[in-house]
């Protein structure tokens, strides 16, 4: 089992769980980054003899408070991959269309085909989620939704999907300092919600809520990673590391072309 991940019926306690860690990699900040880099040239290659061999298909869930890092471990992460195999999945307020399907009918369009990485920015989690804090539907329904996700990601493994969720873990100091940031800097300022604020003043009811999204949640099919996101080139680090690793352990191969080359000339 890899560091960070999130065993099956394991009950999650987040504020046992240090935002700050950086146990994986003890360099500094620079040297971090560097490493990074060097992990964006080792998935590339990976990234593209996944997209031609046509047979795998992966799905990245990415999850966490608001400022934890989505946008920035999707920046970083996955830089210089070939943007015809990678796509990413934001998952807003559903629209009116939506709200007439199951709450995973929008979810289930957006997964991975054959040779695909795709990236939930949010996900089907949403719905025991913001939709619990809130108490947009009561708690016999979205109590029920467990049970159904986890089915729901076997039913996608089970079809040949390898799905890896992460939980983008900071404490409410640091996102105190993000948000600051975002409110002192003009060009940031786009960023920069005030309903962030609103939901800020929910930390400790989402963090109830993502505590039993994570114990509950956490299958060996479909497994959590709750990754230390305090220092962002750390956070970038261990994703990437845990995405490597999942792939090389798919032994892909280029698909062989099956005409016969040795005589083609081209003139």
């Amino acid at each position: 089992m890899y560091p960070y991940q999130v065993k099956p019926g394991q009950k999650i306690k987040l504020a046992d769980i240090d935002p700050d860690d950086h146990k994986r990699f003890e360099g500094s900040k620079k040297e971090g980054r560097k490493l990074v880099s060097e992990q964006n040239r080792e998935l590339e290659p990976l990234q593209e003899v996944l997209y031609a061999e046509q047979k795998h298909k992966v799905l990245v869930v990415l999850q966490g408070m608001d400022t934890s890092g989505k946008d920035g471990t999707i920046r970083h992460v996955f830089e210089g991959v070939n943007p015809q195999g990678v796509k990413v999945a934001s998952f807003k307020v559903p629209t009116s269309e939506e709200l007439n399907h199951d709450y995973l009918w929008r979810v289930h369009k957006q997964v991975p085909g054959k040779g695909e990485i795709v990236i939930f920015n949010r996900s089907q989690y949403e719905d025991v989620l913001i939709v619990r804090v809130h108490n947009l539907v009561s708690e016999r329904i979205w109590s029920k939704r467990y049970a159904q996700i986890n089915n729901f990601e076997r039913l996608l493994a089970e079809e040949g999907t390898i799905i890896l969720k992460f939980f983008l873990h900071i404490d409410i100091e640091e996102q105190k300092q993000r948000l600051q940031a975002r409110l002192d800097d003009p060009s940031k300022h786009w960023k920069f919600n005030v309903g962030d604020l609103k939901e800020r003043a929910l930390w400790d009811q989402y963090v109830e809520a993502y505590e039993d999204v994570l114990s509950l949640t956490s299958t060996k099919w479909a497994p959590w990673y709750i990754v230390p996101a305090n220092r962002k080139w750390y956070r970038d680090l261990v994703i990437s590391e845990i995405l490597i690793d999942t792939l090389k352990g798919l032994k892909m191969n280029y698909p062989e072309n099956l005409d016969d080359l040795s005589k083609v000339v081209i003139v």
